[in-house]
């Protein structure tokens, strides 16, 4: 462990690659802890870019633009892991940069981080990776029925496909442009869980409390968390493997790791985020330091505290489908056929206690968009979730 890095106090200006909506909020908490904020995204609306003290409106890789973020910065972090990682490695010859461009570049790569996963002892499904033809005529059939994963640019479901024959993976691998790919083996799956690790770089690391998850066409629809929310030894084993990814990068910032708990209670990941994530949101309001916090903290090299969960906590995800819903009980098939855009009932939804809405400021609500995110907190699980589940009939969510 290396020794303590003199931290960069309020009045420091912290940077950005990415100008979404975890940039936006990781630009209002340093904001908020007195850090001056640049953004650097080459779309002029960006959610972040709006709200921060100086927006650089440029390519990722335009060397003028990460100059300009160089020489206001004093450190630098990104909010999406498809950032190319030569942007952060520029960077990081001039300025400390979290992540790092290693670790962000294994996160982009399944073949690579399932390999990092292996190395590091954390249990990973059955796969092949898939490159050539002669990669694709060796898959064990022990692998079929699987999940197909493009190795490169997947995220939110996308560049997936389910086959159960060899005939179906010959034509999905066609269909996905013969790219290479990770062949996954399907197992029985009773659900899903994340972590959130924060690592210094000191070494030091903490986490948030293990997160249950339900996802919807591949995109993450709601997370529950309290304590007994997975098991003790679910819990345990997860917050182990997700450490142990971490420590196995050298991984400094915000990390999340995300896994399968299985019909026979074993635990397998799934994949990482090298950034906050969505199944994290809830720590905003739950928690008496969030993810984006610790976001802040890793960069400037401050202390890491043990975040505490002070309530119960149910996390709704706001796609910009609910914008064109109906409410529950008419055709959701009929919800988007040329039907303009209108405002949820959020004053319906406010009126129920402990609702804390989270909207992302972007100016046009389209099908699967992720818009906002709505946290319910309550004194005990059971009042979250019947808060939650009103939310989620008001709004037009399927329940849960």
């Amino acid at each position: 462990m290396s020794a303590t890095p003199k931290p960069l106090l309020p009045g420091a200006t912290l940077g950005v690659l990415g100008g979404g909506q975890l940039g936006r909020m990781f630009v209002h908490v340093a904001q908020r802890m007195g850090y001056q904020t640049a953004v650097l995204d080459p779309d002029a609306q960006s959610p972040a870019g709006l709200v921060s003290h100086h927006h650089i409106c440029t390519n990722y890789l335009d060397p003028q633009g990460l100059a300009q973020l160089g020489a206001l910065c004093q450190a630098v972090t990104t909010e999406f892991e498809n950032v190319p990682a030569d942007a952060l490695a520029q960077l990081a010859r001039a300025l400390p940069v979290s992540p790092s461009a290693h670790a962000v570049a294994i996160a982009q790569d399944r073949a690579r981080e399932k390999a990092h996963f292996v190395q590091c002892g954390v249990p990973v499904a059955p796969h092949a990776v898939i490159e050539s033809h002669d990669q694709l005529a060796l898959v064990p059939d022990s692998l079929l029925p699987g999940i197909l994963k493009t190795s490169r640019m997947g995220y939110d479901g996308k560049g997936q496909l389910r086959v159960t024959t060899r005939e179906e993976l010959n034509a999905a691998w066609a269909q996905l442009g013969h790219v290479a790919c990770v062949l996954e083996k399907m197992l029985p799956l009773a659900g899903e869980c994340s972590v959130i690790v924060a690592r210094g770089r000191d070494g030091s690391c903490v986490h948030l409390p293990v997160q249950r998850n339900l996802h919807r066409d591949g995109i993450l629809a709601v997370t529950e968390v309290w304590g007994g929310n997975v098991s003790a030894e679910v819990a345990q084993q997860a917050v182990a493997a997700a450490q142990a990814v971490a420590q196995g990068l050298d991984y400094v910032g915000v990390l999340c790791v995300e896994f399968f708990v299985l019909a026979d209670g074993a635990l397998v990941v799934n994949e990482m985020a090298p950034r906050p994530h969505n199944s994290g949101h809830y720590s905003q309001d739950a928690c008496d330091v969030s993810q984006f916090e610790l976001q802040v903290r890793c960069m400037a090299d401050l202390p890491l505290t043990q975040p505490r969960q002070h309530s119960p906590a149910i996390m709704l995800n706001l796609l910009g489908d609910l914008w064109f819903s109906q409410p529950l009980g008419a055709d959701p098939k009929g919800a988007c056929h040329g039907a303009a855009a209108s405002e949820p009932p959020w004053a319906q939804v406010l009126a129920l206690p402990g609702t804390h809405l989270h909207l992302y400021g972007k100016h046009e609500a389209r099908v699967g968009r992720k818009m906002g995110h709505l946290n319910i907190t309550a004194a005990t699980p059971q009042a979250a979730r019947t808060v939650a589940l009103q939310a989620a009939a008001l709004l037009g969510v399927a329940p849960f």
